[in-house]
């Protein structure tokens, strides 16, 4: 009985940590300094940069935070690119159950190789990864280098951190939504 008590309590917390977020929102500016810090990085992975340049439009969200003790949550803010330039700012939400324990920051960049992709991303109210669009993340080859043979896919993905790309890591569940900036 406790067990369902502590699940349910954590669930609430969880709720309102991440509903509470959108008063404590970044403004558009430091979404702008979070996502050229975040291209800057991406440079520094071997073939990611030919990436982004061939796409017809790219998301970035600097800082994901992710936390969980059994049931876990993460969030992020972020912004479309098209030609480098911004265009919207978004968010990511995602959740979670089972074996959990900590925390993390993770940099998610989603680059949309198909402009048919980023088209019906941009006209959505709210985009699931999973289930309006798959979304292939790209892992680091044996050499240091991006997996190329991933990058002719519709709308592929890199999630990194400090140390670089991060490896097994699904972004299906995650909901994008266009904020209001």
């Amino acid at each position: 009985m406790w067990k369902k008590s502590l699940i349910v309590l954590l669930a609430i917390g969880f709720i309102g940590i991440f509903s509470s977020y959108e008063a404590m929102a970044v403004t558009a500016a430091n979404i702008d300094v979070g996502v050229k810090r975040s291209m800057n990085q991406l440079q520094d992975i071997s073939g990611a940069n030919a990436v982004v340049k061939r796409a017809a439009g790219v998301l970035v969200f600097p800082s994901v935070f992710k936390a969980g003790f059994v049931i876990g949550g993460e969030y992020g803010e972020g912004a479309l690119l098209i030609k480098g330039k911004t265009v919207n700012y978004y968010s990511t939400v995602a959740g979670s159950f089972g074996f959990q324990l900590g925390g993390q920051k993770k940099t998610v960049v989603i680059a949309f190789m198909d402009p048919k992709e980023l088209e019906k991303f941009q006209r959505s109210s709210g985009w699931k990864v999973g289930a309006d669009a798959a979304v292939t993340v790209i892992a680091i080859g044996a050499d240091g280098s991006v997996d190329t043979a991933k990058t002719n896919k519709p709308v592929v993905a890199f999630v990194f951190d400090k140390k670089g790309l991060m490896y097994n890591l699904t972004l299906n569940g995650a909901k994008i939504t266009k904020l209001k900036r």
